[in-house]
This record gives structure tokens, C-alpha cells and sequence, in this order.
């Protein structure tokens, strides 16, 4: 004597019940497997080491105070900026002309007119 689908059905709803599965009779692809597996969030969050408190955080920390903080690295920087600009060696300055004024970038130049 062949059982029912109905009782069949209802016995694989209570099953998936007990051992905490989905009840899936159609066996469409929902991702259960991807959802079951362990969430690697807090393994990625940790993959880096924590941040520590730079020199700059101390800095902006006691700015608001009135308290000035003096950074060596910062200040030998600037030296050397300094020293580069006057060997001729800094960046090259903005140019410096209007918007409008450029006879490169009018059109009567470029057409040749």
C-alpha cells in the first residue's frame, strides 16, 4: 500500500522542524547553504590591527584649548620645502591671468582667424 504525497509532505515538514532545516517541497534554490555558513564580518573586522594614537589626534585634541604641540617631523618638512625653494628646486607657481584673457584658449587662435 503506497503512502499519500500529502503524508509524505507532512512528514518532511515536521522533520525540517525538528533538525531546524527550511521546508523547501518545490527544491527551488534559495541560498540556505551560503546562509548557514558563519559570518566572516568580524573575521574581516579584525584583520587589521586596531589604529593608535597618532601625534596629529594629540594635536587636534588640545588645538581647541589654546595649547600649542610642537611635531618635529612636521616642522623639518616645511624646512625642507623652504630649502627646495630657494635652490629653485618647490613647485612651479599658479599661472596667473584671467579667464578670458588667455590667447591660447580662444577660439579665433585656434581657427587661425
Amino acid at each position: 500500500m503506497a503512502t499519500s504525497y500529502l503524508r509524505v509532505l507532512d512528514l518532511a515538514r515536521v522533520q525540517c522542524r525538528i533538525f531546524s532545516h527550511n521546508f523547501n517541497p518545490e527544491r527551488l534554490r534559495l541560498g540556505n547553504k551560503v546562509l548557514r555558513q558563519r559570518l566572516r564580518g568580524p573575521i574581516l573586522a579584525t584583520w587589521y590591527p586596531k589604529k593608535t594614537v597618532s601625534f596629529r589626534d594629540l594635536q587636534n585634541t588640545y588645538e581647541p584649548l589654546g595649547l600649542t604641540t610642537f611635531d618635529e617631523a612636521e616642522d623639518d618638512r616645511e624646512e625642507s620645502i623652504q630649502i627646495a625653494k630657494l635652490r629653485g628646486k618647490g613647485r612651479p607657481k599658479k599661472k596667473r591671468t584671467a579667464a578670458g584673457k588667455d590667447p591660447s584658449c580662444s577660439t579665433a587662435f585656434v581657427l587661425g582667424v
